[in-house]
């Protein structure tokens, strides 16, 4: 067991000293490291946009009593849909908000919350996407754009695999369809190879039955 207050002792050369503890050498040269390695990793994963994105969408969340909410944030968050909320509506947001959080807060049934998914289909069950349906736009949008998200991340993947350097002659149509069967492969399992082969056969008449 280390003593972190002791002097770190370099065992590439035991017999110089290092001038540091073995606190500030795990701390700096491991986990900062680690920590820079990572972040450096998301920073090239998304995008300056996508990070502002996810932080608007936090405030939308329901755990802990809404503890995350953020008008201002939310706000923010409308901008990038200039095409879902008109300039009239974008103007009401502000307001419509207010009055959303302290609804949502003062209703017992929306205490122990603990994602989107569960606010949505409460809200629903409570009529208040009537009474604020701005909002539950807000949330629908934000609910769509986390399945659209994962879907794309996961089309990417599969084009890599599918897409080899063997095939990268194969046609768009021809790619269309392949990464179709491979995304979709639970839904395939369900088909018949007796299925596939009446399909093709009702295509057009062989000289051969298949």
């Amino acid at each position: 067991m280390l003593v972190m207050d002791e002097e770190f002792v370099d065992l590439r050369r035991p017999r110089k000293k290092t001038g540091v503890t073995n606190l500030h050498h795990y701390k700096v040269n491991c986990f900062y490291t680690v920590m820079d390695l990572q972040l450096q990793e998301l920073n090239d994963r998304f995008t300056e946009v996508n990070t502002d994105l996810f932080i608007c969408m936090a405030s939308l969340s329901p755990a802990n009593s809404f503890r995350e909410f953020d008008k201002s944030k939310l706000l923010r968050l409308v901008k990038f849909y200039p095409d879902d909320f008109s300039f009239g509506e974008c103007l009401s947001m502000e307001h419509q908000l207010g009055i959303y959080i302290d609804n949502i807060r003062n209703d017992e049934q929306f205490k122990n919350l603990k994602n989107l998914g569960d606010l949505s289909r409460l809200m629903v069950e409570t009529k208040k996407h009537l009474v604020h349906p701005l909002v539950y736009r807000l949330l629908k949008l934000v609910l769509t754009l986390l399945v659209a998200t994962a879907s794309v991340e996961r089309c990417f993947s599969a084009m890599k695999l599918v897409k080899t350097t063997t095939r990268n002659r194969i046609g768009d149509e021809f790619l269309s369809d392949c990464l179709v069967c491979y995304i979709e492969k639970e839904l395939f399992e369900s088909v018949t190879n007796e299925t596939v082969v009446n399909r093709f056969q009702s295509m057009r008449e062989l000289r051969i039955h298949l």
